[in-house]
């Protein structure tokens, strides 16, 4: 549906350090630019260094291939400054195998990584 999301980041050494460690254990890696992330050699995340104006405020949801990912992705976060927006867990108010856990960036945005396997 989309080719790239960016999102507008105050300081982009500190985000690109918090994205590199909870997209880690979703299987992306930053590019060489160290602002674009996703599968390597196809970066689909943008961070955007904008020190004035409004940050925060967008919702990302990465896939993951476990819910094991979810939860390293969640503990990755809170280890790296992130605070948390949801625990590791089942959502089944939004899909009966939907688990998930949320993190705020460090400039607000509601960072989500999702798993739909069944158990």
């Amino acid at each position: 549906m989309y080719d790239h999301l960016g999102i507008k980041v105050k300081d982009l050494g500190a985000s690109a350090r918090f994205y590199r460690a909870v997209l880690a254990p979703l299987g992306h890696v930053a590019d060489a630019s160290g602002s674009g992330f996703g599968p390597p050699d196809a970066p689909g995340l943008w961070l955007y260094e904008h020190a004035q104006g409004p940050t925060g405020g967008t919702h990302v949801a990465f896939r993951a291939s476990s819910r094991a990912a979810v939860d390293r992705f969640h503990a990755q976060g809170l280890a790296h400054g992130a605070r948390d927006n949801g625990a590791p867990g089942l959502r089944p108010d939004y899909a009966p195998n939907y688990y998930a856990a949320f993190l705020l960036d460090p400039d607000g945005n509601n960072v989500e990584a999702v798993c739909m396997e069944a158990r």
